[in-house]
């Protein structure tokens, strides 16, 4: 049984042909998952970024939920390393997202994670709508965040290795 209110987690991860110095860049750029998601749309820095504490507007579109922005503060910014930040309040994230790369034989590892609630989200919603299927609707956005990641890292791995 998934509970929204445990801050379910999805992850996947793919191994580049590139080194990190080629990947990271790409990581950085808050644009670039746009042309993989289905669901999201765009992004623009509401401050100076990428810098632990810079703020960036993303845009979204669901065909469930229709169109919503949402305001992201960066936590984690190492370069080369770690690139992530959260959705909504501190203390009360609607999400919180994460890149880590490292150097891996010869080339780099991946890892894209990401962390729902503990705050209110898209989902909250539904899940008072209809608590009986709350396990259901987490896992199904589960789902949808695997899929829309695992296409994102692909398509970091292939502008990664074709300008390597």
């Amino acid at each position: 049984m998934v509970k929204y209110a445990e801050s379910p987690s999805a992850s996947v991860e793919v191994s580049i042909a590139a080194a990190p110095a080629v990947v990271w860049p790409l990581l950085c750029d808050i644009e670039l998952p746009a042309q993989f998601s289905e669901e999201f749309q765009r992004a623009e820095w509401t401050s100076d970024g990428p810098a632990v504490g810079a703020t960036f507007q993303g845009y979204n579109k669901h065909p469930a939920v229709g169109e919503w922005d949402v305001t992201c503060t960066v936590t984690v910014f190492e370069p080369e390393q770690s690139f992530g930040w959260r959705v909504g309040d501190e203390g009360t994230p609607a999400a919180q997202w994460r890149v880590d790369l490292s150097e891996a034989d010869g080339g780099s590892h991946l890892r894209f994670s990401a962390t729902m609630g503990p705050g209110p989200s898209g989902l909250t919603p539904a899940i008072e709508r209809m608590p009986d299927r709350e396990d259901e609707i987490v896992d199904s956005r589960l789902g949808e965040w695997t899929a829309n990641m695992q296409r994102t890292v692909d398509g970091i791995a292939g502008l990664a290795e074709a300008a390597s």
